[in-house]
């Protein structure tokens, strides 16, 4: 029985837009009432940190980081980039050259070299790859840095996901001696990555990219997405294999063993803040924010339920025991609150719901009676959306608090999962005979679109493809998808509710032999 003086759910706030109906609208009203971007900045595609938010994105990149310390050195190269430089590397800047922001005055001094806000930063770090590498004593190197990037995004802008000033680029760059050593960094980057966004609780596929849409300059390109709550799917981390292409434009040789000068190898890999969007977008409920135990700020908010009906001194008495709840939780290294404010409590539950505080604990004058409190958890509601109470001893509360948070890391990471392979779809393709007819073909190709139709269809739809780009820009002409790019690597196919998955068959386009490859909607 619940011994709290309020009902759950009070009409403490207005409700909040439904996710499923209204994603976009849902995404920015979250964004807002949880204190994470304050988008009213002047500039289009700019926004403000709030503190809290800001709190959110320094846990995430903290464990990206972690990640990243065990094999790469931190560095921070010039915001700046000559004009000189960007254009060195041709099919680079012809990549970026529309998106790029100029430099041309210093106060009223019209400047001499024009220079680019970076986009990237492989022309800025390059030419200071040719000073440091002389010998094959210096490789292999790997660098990586978090900064501010920009880009003149002329599409619909959305915080966190389409920006003008993308606030926490993530960008490594390695050297190496051989194209072997090169590709293996680049089975590493993809390790590190799964371990990254399973810490998130995001699940992903993994694709190659269409040779028509790899990174500027780069052999080849990898490519994490994440599938979005509208069915459209978002590029939340890019790995790429550069070759010697950049080597050879900006000069960078090593000294082998036996003397002669050989260039380099190089890899680059990025991740934006993108990543928190997923965290937001793909966890999140009608009720507000659901966050990973992993990378919540605040992962146990303590609520003390006082009433002056029961007098000073009990009042007192639930007061102190938050407080010694709070220690126990800090010593064991428990990020912990206690909301002390003149608040009732209802409010209170759905100021730190809206937050999406995976775990909270209500003490009241019977819980001490009791020698216990109740635990409520952010991702649990039962039919009658109600929250599940259990009480625990005060004995148990650290170790009970530790479990608990555990189980419901693992809990949304499953539920994020499960919505995931629900909407893959693997389509085989209809018998390979009599496929030169026109006809069949085209009711294919509408069965395709009602499977990857936005918001109702399977989001992502695995098909057979061949390498050409007319064909994939076919295909994304008539479906009004993208093709994202060969299957590879362990990807997330969950239950085929295509039937059972063939590897090869033809082209859906062509009908020539083809691999599979996903296609969807895209940020």
């Amino acid at each position: 029985m619940r011994n709290k003086a309020e009902p759950e759910h009070k009409d403490d706030a207005i409700a909040m837009v439904q996710k499923e109906n209204n994603f976009s609208g849902w995404y920015s009203e979250i964004l807002k009432r949880a204190e994470i971007l304050d988008v009213r900045y002047p500039v289009k595609g700019v926004y403000v940190w709030y503190p809290y938010g800001y709190k959110l994105r320094n846990l995430v990149y903290g464990f990206l980081r972690s990640l990243l310390d065990k094999e790469h050195e931190e560095v921070q190269f010039p915001l700046f980039i000559p004009k000189e430089e960007l254009m060195r590397e041709k099919e680079h800047i012809k990549g970026f050259e529309d998106e790029v922001f100029w430099v041309t005055k210093g106060g009223s001094t019209e400047m001499e070299i024009p220079l680019a806000l970076r986009p990237t930063s492989e022309t800025a770090i390059y030419p200071v790859f040719k000073v440091w590498i002389r010998s094959h004593r210096d490789l292999p190197l790997r660098i990586y840095q978090i900064v501010n990037t920009f880009r003149y995004e002329t599409k619909h802008t959305r915080p966190l996901i389409r920006l003008r000033e993308i606030t926490s680029f993530k960008e490594a760059h390695t050297v190496h001696a051989t194209r072997a050593d090169a590709e293996e960094q680049v089975k590493k980057a993809v390790a590190l990555y799964k371990s990254f966004f399973d810490r998130l609780a995001v699940p992903y596929v993994i694709t190659k990219r269409p040779a028509w849409d790899k990174f500027p300059g780069a052999d080849y390109s990898i490519a994490f997405d994440a599938l979005m709550p509208d069915r459209r799917t978002m590029q939340i981390g890019t790995i790429h294999l550069l070759g010697e292409s950049f080597a050879k434009t900006f000069d960078i040789k090593y000294e082998d063993k036996d003397g002669s000068l050989k260039f380099v190898n190089q890899t680059c890999y990025g991740i934006s803040e993108r990543c928190v969007a997923a965290v937001i977008a793909i966890h999140g409920d009608d009720h507000g924010l659901v966050l990973p135990p992993a990378v919540a700020p605040i992962q146990v908010v303590i609520v003390p339920i006082v009433f002056s009906s029961k007098g000073k001194d009990k009042g007192k008495s639930v007061e102190e025991a938050c407080v010694t709840v709070y220690e126990e939780l800090k010593r064991a290294g428990i990020r912990s609150f206690i909301d002390n404010s003149a608040e009732r409590p209802g409010a209170k539950y759905y100021r730190w719901e809206m937050k999406g505080v995976p775990l909270r604990i209500e003490i009241g004058p019977r819980d001490l009676e009791n020698n216990s409190c109740e635990f409520v958890r952010r991702d649990e509601r039962d039919q009658k959306q109600e929250k599940k109470r259990i009480q625990i001893p005060f004995s148990d509360v650290v170790s009970e608090a530790t479990r608990r948070l555990g189980a419901i890391q693992d809990s949304i990471h499953e539920a994020a999962k499960d919505a995931l392979y629900s909407h893959i779809y693997i389509y085989n393709h209809k018998s390979e005979e009599n496929m030169e007819m026109e006809m069949e073909m085209g009711m294919e190709m509408e069965e395709l679109k009602r499977k990857v139709e936005d918001g109702t269809g399977f989001g992502i739809v695995s098909v057979f493809l061949c390498n050409s780009e007319r064909c994939g820009q076919e295909l994304e002409d008539q479906l009004g998808v993208s093709v994202l790019g060969e299957q590879v690597y362990e990807n997330a196919t969950g239950a085929e509710t295509g039937g059972k998955k063939k590897n090869k068959g033809r082209c859906v386009v062509c009908r020539k032999e083809a691999k599979r490859a996903y296609i969807a909607r895209t940020y």
